[in-house]
C-alpha cells in the first residue's frame, strides 16, 4: 500500500482484508496513532479509546481469518457523532449542561455499523445541543479545521468533518437538520450525503433531521449507506425498506449527459455569496454542462421570511428546553445559545404559528422550484469558514442562521442533497458543490456526485498537521 494505512478508503480496506494483505489490527493501530498525534491540535474526538478499538479489531481479524466476516465493512474504522447514542456511553450533546448518563442502547446508525463489524475508534464532537455551525462547545474542546487551524470545521457535525479530512479512518457518521452534514463537508473538503428524510432511521426523529455518511469519497459513502439505511422500528418516520443497489453509485461521467440540471446561485436570503465560492461553483457548472447536461439558471425560491420563521420557531423550541432545565445547569449552557433562545421570550402564539408555517412554505417552494429538474446544483454555503472561536459565521445570536439558505430547504422538502468538493479559495480552503435530487433519489445524487468526481479538477493533497 502506497498510502498511509490511516488514509485508506473503506473500499481499499475491504479488498486488503479479503486478500489478507492487511489486518484490521494494524489498520486500527495506525488510525489510533494518527488520532493521538493530531488531537492536541484538532480536538475532533470524544471517547477516543485506543485499547477498546484494538479489541474490536482483533475480533474482526479473527472473523476474516476464519472466513466469516460480517460484510464489506468488517474491521473498517468508524467514528460516530456525539448525538448518535452508543450503548453504555454518555451522550452530552456538546454541552456541559447535561448529566453524563450512559445510554441504554445504540442508536439505529450505531447499531447497524456495529452489526456489520466496523471498529468504533471514537465519538466525535459537536457544539452545544447541535445548534451551531461550528465546533464551539461547553463540553468538548474547541474543534478546528485541519486545512487551517484558525478556522472552524463547521457544524454541527464538527468533529466528524475534521476527522474525515484529517485521516481518522474512512467512515464518519454525522447528522443534519439545516446543513450540519453539508456545511462541515464543504469547509473540510470531504464528501457527504444528507439522505432523504427517513432513509436512515433514528431513535429520536425530528422534522428535517437526518443522519448521513461523511467520507473522503462517494464510494465510501455508498458502502456506508448500504449498512445504515436499514429498517429500525424505533423510527416512526422511517421509509419503507429500501430496494436500492447502493453499489450502483459507480457510474461514468456520461451519466451526466442529458440530465436536466438547475443552477441556483442566489439563495434568496441570508449572507451574500463570496466571489470565490461563486467562481468555483460556476466553473463546476461549466464542467457539468460540457459533460452533456442541460444546465439552466434558477431564480431564488427561499425568502427572508421563510428563514426567519424557521429560526424563530427553533428559538422558541430551545427556550422551552432551557426553561425546563434547572437554573444551575442552564448557567452552564453556551451563552450564545442562551441569548439566541431567550430572544424568543416575547414572541406571541400567533407569531410562533406563523413561524412554524414557514417550514411548510419552504417545503412547498422547494419542491415547486426543483420539480422540473433531475438535479439542482448550488453552493453549499455562501461564506468561507469563520474563525474557529466564532459560534456562527456572523457570530451574532440574532443572525445565527444567515448561512443556511442553500442547505435548509432540502431538509424541509425531505430531498437528498450532497456536498462534493469543487475547488479551493485563494488561501487553499476547500469549497463544496451541493447536489440535490428528487425525493427518494438518494442513489441518483450519489451517481451525479460520482460523475462529478471524475470530471472535476485535480484535488489538493489532504491536509497534514505535522
Amino acid at each position: 500500500m502506497t498510502k498511509p494505512l490511516y488514509a485508506l478508503s473503506a473500499a481499499e480496506l475491504g479488498t486488503a482484508y479479503r486478500s489478507k494483505e492487511l489486518s484490521p489490527v494494524e489498520v486500527v493501530r495506525a488510525v489510533n496513532e494518527r488520532i493521538a498525534a493530531l488531537e492536541p491540535k484538532l480536538h475532533a474526538t470524544w471517547l477516543f479509546r485506543p485499547e477498546f478499538a484494538l479489541e474490536q479489531a482483533r475480533a474482526s481479524e479473527a472473523r476474516w481469518l476464519a472466513g466469516t466476516p460480517r460484510g464489506a465493512l468488517d474491521g473498517v474504522p468508524v467514528t460516530i457523532k456525539d448525538n448518535l447514542a452508543t450503548a453504555g456511553d454518555p451522550m452530552p450533546l456538546g454541552t456541559a449542561s447535561y448529566d453524563l448518563v450512559p445510554m441504554p442502547e445504540d442508536s439505529p446508525p450505531a447499531a447497524r455499523l456495529k452489526e456489520d463489524g466496523t471498529v468504533l475508534v471514537a465519538k466525535t464532537t459537536m457544539p452545544d445541543v447541535g445548534m451551531l455551525s461550528s465546533g464551539l462547545s461547553t463540553f468538548h474542546e474547541l474543534s478546528r479545521n485541519p486545512w487551517d487551524l484558525s478556522r472552524t470545521p463547521g457544524g454541527s457535525s464538527a468533529g466528524a468533518g475534521a476527522a474525515a479530512a484529517a485521516g481518522y479512518g474512512p467512515l464518519h457518521a454525522g447528522t443534519d437538520i439545516g446543513g450540519s452534514l453539508r456545511l462541515p463537508a464543504s469547509w473540510c473538503g470531504i464528501f457527504t450525503l444528507k439522505p432523504s428524510f427517513g432513509r436512515i432511521p433514528l431513535s429520536t426523529p425530528y422534522m428535517g433531521r437526518c443522519a448521513g455518511p461523511m467520507t473522503r469519497t462517494v464510494e465510501d459513502a455508498a458502502l456506508m449507506m448500504q449498512s445504515v439505511a436499514q429498517p429500525d422500528s424505533r423510527d416512526y418516520s422511517e421509509l419503507p425498506p429500501p430496494t436500492i443497489d447502493w453499489l450502483a453509485f459507480d457510474v461514468e461521467a456520461s451519466f451526466l449527459a442529458g440530465k436536466r440540471v438547475g443552477l441556483l446561485m442566489d439563495a434568496g436570503c441570508g449572507l451574500p455569496l463570496d466571489p470565490q465560492i461563486r467562481d468555483a461553483v460556476l466553473a463546476a457548472a461549466k464542467k457539468i454542462e460540457a459533460a452533456g447536461a442541460h444546465v439552466e439558471e434558477m431564480k431564488p425560491f427561499m425568502t427572508p421570511k421563510m428563514l426567519q420563521g424557521m429560526d424563530h420557531f427553533w428559538r422558541m423550541r430551545s427556550l422551552g428546553d432551557l426553561r425546563a432545565t434547572a437554573p444551575e445547569r442552564r448557567a452552564k449552557m453556551l451563552p450564545y445559545i442562551d441569548a439566541w433562545a431567550e430572544s424568543a421570550a416575547g414572541f406571541s402564539g400567533e407569531h410562533i404559528f406563523d413561524a412554524y408555517s414557514q417550514f411548510v412554505a419552504t417545503r412547498a417552494a422547494t419542491i415547486a422550484a426543483t420539480v422540473g429538474f433531475d438535479f439542482v446544483i448550488s453552493p453549499v454555503s455562501p461564506n468561507m469558514p469563520a474563525p474557529a472561536e466564532h459560534a456562527s459565521p456572523t457570530n451574532d445570536p440574532l443572525r445565527s442562521l444567515e448561512h443556511i439558505g442553500f442547505t435548509v430547504p432540502y431538509n424541509m422538502s425531505e430531498q437528498p442533497a450532497s456536498s462534493v468538493n469543487c475547488g479551493y479559495s485563494d488561501a487553499g480552503l476547500p469549497i463544496g458543490l451541493q447536489v440535490a435530487g428528487r425525493r427518494f433519489d438518494d442513489l441518483g445524487v450519489l451517481q451525479f456526485s460520482r460523475a462529478f468526481e471524475l470530471i472535476r479538477d485535480a484535488q489538493k493533497p489532504w491536509p497534514e498537521l505535522q
